[in-house]
């Protein structure tokens, strides 16, 4: 199974990357992401860059609290289509079990775990990833978001009766955020990163709770699930210019996006009378006359954007495909 998140799990990062006065660029492009890329929240992205963002994030701004400040400004809408869903469940345990049903189409990697015993529940969600990695960021925004939606079905008075973090406590100055977030007593260096409340909260009624809402919101994802108009051309032409900035354009990387192996997508793009190849050169036949016909845009700029490592490698493709030098065609251009 790809190890795949949706662009959406890393929403509020980079304001608050601003509000710690960090240019985060430089950081997107160690993992091959850039911001065009993170424009779209429903677009899939490989876990492991967004994991390895975030801790790297989390060194080079000093800040060991990055996910739990992501978590702070982030609503149920940012749960994508799943968020009707959820917020009109008639219960928590509800909201959890659609959290679980949609969790693949919401991130991959996470698994939501609930035990039950002695009249408290714990709600634990933990990375099921092929090889191990640092986790504290990931863990903390994953646990954070989950406090936000179980506030969001039991009001926003409610409080658990404990959280848990494996992790050491952050330095005094940072633990504001923690009482914020969570609103209750706090154990770090713990066996577990989770959630401890009331078992009877898991089945109190959701005020907001609308049947016809819910109804409504599962429809809309099993349409979205079982789509019937997209084609797989469309599918990576899109894919290519989401990735091509960050130099990851390729066939490898749009299959995985995709959610199959390069086999399957080569025969879905050849019984629709095409290929990755054709596909990637119309991409950047297009996009650079567009961006040469700009003035302000420089050659450089633009050999980068159509995902070329150095303005040779660009120079020589234009001069294949144009039969001219980039800086002439410009000039015809203007």
């Amino acid at each position: 199974m790809s190890e795949l998140v949706r662009v959406a799990a890393l929403t509020g990062y980079f304001e608050t990357m601003a509000g710690l006065g960090v240019d985060p660029r430089p950081l997107l492009r160690e993992q091959g992401l850039s911001a065009d890329l993170l424009v779209n929240p429903e677009q899939l992205i490989p876990a492991r860059a967004a994991i390895r963002l975030l801790e790297r994030s989390a060194a080079a701004s000093g800040c060991l609290t990055l996910g739990l400040r992501m978590a702070e400004g982030r609503a149920m809408a940012n749960l994508g289509a799943t968020s009707l869903l959820i917020a009109h469940q008639p219960t928590l345990r509800q909201a959890l079990i659609a959290l679980r049903e949609f969790r693949a189409r919401i991130n991959s990697t996470l698994v939501l775990h609930l035990e039950e015993a002695g009249g408290e529940a714990i709600l634990r969600e933990d990375f099921a990833l092929r090889r191990p990695e640092p986790l504290r960021q990931s863990s903390d925004l994953a646990l954070g978001v989950l406090m936000r939606l179980c506030s969001e079905v039991l009001g926003p008075d409610w409080a658990p009766r404990l959280v848990c973090f494996s992790h050491q406590a952050p330095p005094p100055g940072e633990l504001a955020i923690i009482t914020r977030l969570f609103r209750c007593p706090v154990q770090f260096d713990s066996e577990l990163n989770g959630i401890i409340l009331c078992q009877a909260d898991l089945d109190r009624p959701n005020p907001r709770a609308d049947d016809q809402l819910a109804r409504h919101a599962r429809q809309l994802l099993d349409t979205a699930i079982n789509p019937v108009e997209r084609t797989a051309s469309e599918e990576v032409e899109q894919l290519i210019r989401l990735l091509m900035p960050a130099g990851r354009a390729s066939i490898q990387n749009c299959a995985a996006s995709l959610g199959v192996t390069v086999r399957t997508l080569q025969r879905m793009l050849d019984s629709e009378g095409t290929s990755f190849s054709t596909l990637l050169n119309a991409a950047r036949m297009q996009l650079a006359t567009q961006y040469l016909a700009n003035p302000r845009m420089r050659i450089t700029d633009i050999a980068e954007l159509l995902g070329y490592s150095s303005i040779g490698a660009f120079s020589r493709w234009h001069r294949q495909v144009f039969g001219e030098p980039a800086r002439v065609k410009r000039r015809s251009a203007g």
